[in-house]
C-alpha cells in the first residue's frame, strides 16, 4: 500500500471516532476494506473501551468483582460494536471524502479477487 499510515496519536484519535487529515485518505479506505478490516475494527473498539476498564479497575471492592466487571463489559461492548462494524466503517469512508457504499463495495471486490485468485480464474467483472 503507497499511502502513508497515521502516527499512534493520530490512530488514537481515529479510534475514537476522529478524523484524519486529508492525506491518510487513502489509508483509511483501506483500513476498513482490507482483509483484516474486522480484526482492525475490534482493535479500535477495545482501545476506546480502555480507559473505561482502567476506570473500573481503580474502584474499591474486591478485585475478583472488579475484573468480573470488566469482562462483562467488554463482551457486550464487543458485541455492540461488532452488530455495528459495517455501518461504522462506512461512516469512517464517508467522514474521509468517499461516497457512501464503497467501503462495502470495495469490500466485496476485494473479496471476489481473492476468491478467483484462489481458484486460479482471472478475475473478470461482470461489467467489462
Amino acid at each position: 500500500m503507497a499511502s502513508r499510515r497515521p502516527n499512534p496519536a493520530q490512530w488514537v484519535w481515529y479510534a475514537f471516532g476522529g478524523r484524519l487529515p486529508d492525506r491518510y485518505a487513502e489509508w483509511v479506505l483501506h483500513d476498513v476494506t482490507c482483509r483484516t478490516w474486522l480484526l482492525r475494527h475490534v482493535a479500535r473498539a477495545l482501545t476506546q473501551m480502555l480507559p473505561f476498564c482502567a476506570l473500573v479497575l481503580l474502584l474499591p471492592g474486591p478485585l475478583w468483582i472488579r475484573l468480573t466487571s470488566i469482562a462483562l463489559g467488554l463482551m457486550v461492548g464487543l458485541f455492540y460494536s461488532l452488530c455495528f462494524a459495517v455501518e461504522m466503517a462506512e461512516h469512517r469512508v464517508i467522514k474521509h471524502g468517499y461516497p457512501p457504499g464503497i467501503g462495502r463495495q470495495t469490500r466485496t471486490l476485494n473479496r471476489d479477487v481473492r476468491r478467483a485468485e484462489r481458484h486460479g480464474v482471472g478475475y473478470h467483472p461482470w461489467w467489462e
